[in-house]
């Protein structure tokens, strides 16, 4: 198999930093059982913002990737919809007071699962054949 063109030093290092975001999103989304959980409270209002901001650093994370990668690793995982993870960061930090709680209630719970798994599925890849 032909090692990568790429620094995998460099791209396992910002995927596991992704992996790390991922684990805090966890923790905090785990004591959020609906919505209003987000908008009820200060303290939800803490998690919501906080949460955001994890999702903004993977969402460029995602995006830093793909450059160092000149866009070929990603591809590689298509059971990610890599394009909405760039795009929610995108959402996130350019229309942040329109932010839809249910939206993001619903990227924690559906999409954050499987992006954890490929994520740590990735770094092992790349450990595997860097």
């Amino acid at each position: 198999m032909k090692p990568f063109m790429f620094d995998t030093e460099l791209t396992t290092e910002i995927l596991m930093q992704i992996d790390q975001a991922i684990e805090v999103v966890r923790i905090r989304f785990s004591v959020i059982a609906s919505p209003d959980d987000f908008l009820a409270t200060p303290e939800g209002l803490e998690k919501l913002d906080s949460i955001c901001m994890k999702l903004i650093a993977i969402g460029e994370s995602v995006k830093n990737i793909d450059k160092h990668t000149d866009f070929k690793l990603l591809p590689n995982y298509p059971e990610i919809d890599w394009k909405g993870v760039k795009g929610v960061r995108d959402i996130i930090s350019h229309h942040y007071f329109d932010l839809d709680a249910e939206e993001i209630f619903e990227i924690c719970n559906k999409h954050i699962p499987p992006l954890h798994n490929t994520i740590k599925t990735m770094i092992t890849d790349l450990k595997n054949r860097g």
